[in-house]
């Protein structure tokens, strides 16, 4: 089945909101206990950072997770991995609701990762299946949708549930959206992955897969610089609250307004996006997004290495450089699965290990280069930004001009 068609009926086909439910369980379950770690903490009588430990713990499960996932779904389908991981999910949620150890609620919180891993790999799959570059990269952008505005509503509702009915019903809430998945699936989403003519899943063959992934240039050039500029974001994540609060004095009850407006511009720029491929392929769009980080972050480090540093050219800088992530992430990954149509769920792994491992390598970068400056989140975006123009330009910018 072709997305065009179904795209142009509709932004919104049920079988896309279903897509869209699956990519938002990372940073639901990520974001939305946020607000939960002190009481965690206290509740289980967890050394302080315990809390910390278990996110670490869930980064390891989704990293690795989606390496399994992808090469099942290549083999038995879509559907069957994702109803055992969205089934895994469900299960270690509730080990997670009811434990009481700091110890056990991360392994729950590894094996709650394992699972839900499933539906970010399966989903991007699934998108590649039904759809040629450009409808790829159209529905990329409109799944950008849930994956902008989820970070923003996430600590908002974790908060809430914290306050009103403790630590322990985020985890029975994440349990029942990951009942609701499963339903919606069983009924909503139709199997798009034929596995006739699929030879028997082995070792072997499955690192002959991953080996030709990683011997493709263009695979590589898209997937690292995508990730590289988006590894990016989590640095910013991880290091805005610092530089924006403490150094330029933002009050904490306002800082959610300049996280949220930044969250706005990525989500306006991936819809901008969606519009554009009507005219432009999704390479050519890719290419020219990639100065902008690059611009935004090697401004803002030369504004913090001279001390010329104001709060209105941060923020520009910040905007800027999270803005661009639209075009950039679902270009970036369309571009990447364009050519790898039935190995589709095994390249959708290789792309979200890769592009995880990049993000979590940033967010050890803020920690272990905090000196009390803007310095290092400006170092780390420069770094993230101009990483991923030169990537494409060397891996991929060949192959561009002849295919874009």
């Amino acid at each position: 089945m072709n997305l065009k068609s179904g795209l142009d009926a509709s932004r919104f086909p049920g079988w896309l909101i279903i897509l869209g439910a699956l990519t938002a369980i990372g940073p639901l379950s990520i974001d939305m206990y946020l607000p939960a770690f002190a009481a965690i903490e206290r509740d289980l009588h967890a050394p302080a950072g315990g809390a910390e430990l278990t996110l670490a713990g869930f980064f390891i499960g989704m990293a690795c997770g989606q390496l399994v996932w992808g090469p099942l779904s290549d083999r038995f389908g879509r559907k069957p991995p994702l109803y055992a991981g969205l089934a895994l999910f469900a299960l270690a949620s509730l080990g997670c609701a009811l434990t009481d150890d700091i110890a056990a609620l991360t392994v729950w919180r590894i094996l709650q990762a394992l699972g839900g891993s499933a539906g970010m790999v399966i989903a991007r799959a699934v998108v590649r299946d039904r759809c040629g570059a450009r409808e790829s990269a159209r529905a990329f952008s409109t799944l950008i949708l849930v994956m902008g505005l989820a970070p923003i509503l996430a600590p908002i509702i974790g908060g809430w549930v914290v306050t009103e009915l403790g630590w322990r019903a985020i985890f029975f809430l994440l349990f029942a959206f990951a009942l609701a998945c499963l339903l919606a699936i069983r009924l909503g989403l139709q199997e798009s992955h034929g596995t006739r003519h699929e030879p028997p899943l082995n070792a072997r063959r499955i690192a002959s897969d991953y080996a030709g992934l990683f011997a493709s240039r263009a695979f590589l050039g898209y997937t690292l610089s995508g990730g590289l500029a988006m590894a990016g974001m989590f640095a910013y994540i991880a290091g805005s609250p610092f530089v924006l609060i403490q150094l330029n004095g933002i009050p904490p009850a306002h800082f959610g307004w300049a996280f949220g407006i930044n969250a706005l511009g990525f989500v306006a720029a991936s819809q901008i996006n969606a519009r554009s491929l009507k005219s432009h392929a999704p390479t050519a769009m890719l290419r020219r997004a990639l100065w902008i980080p690059a611009g935004a972050g090697l401004t803002l480090a030369g504004l913090a290495y001279t001390g010329a540093a104001t709060l209105p050219l941060t923020l520009i800088c910040m905007f800027l450089y999270v803005a661009s992530l639209g075009f950039i992430a679902p270009n970036s990954s369309a571009s990447a699965l364009a050519t790898h149509g039935q190995r589709a769920g095994t390249a959708s792994a290789l792309m979200g290990a890769l592009q995880f491992g990049l993000a979590t390598l940033t967010g050890i970068g803020i920690s272990r280069l905090h000196d009390g400056s803007a310095r290092p989140l400006a170092l780390l975006l420069a770094i993230c930004g101009v990483g991923a123009w030169l990537l494409h330009r060397w891996l991929v910018h060949p192959h561009d001009r002849q295919h874009g």
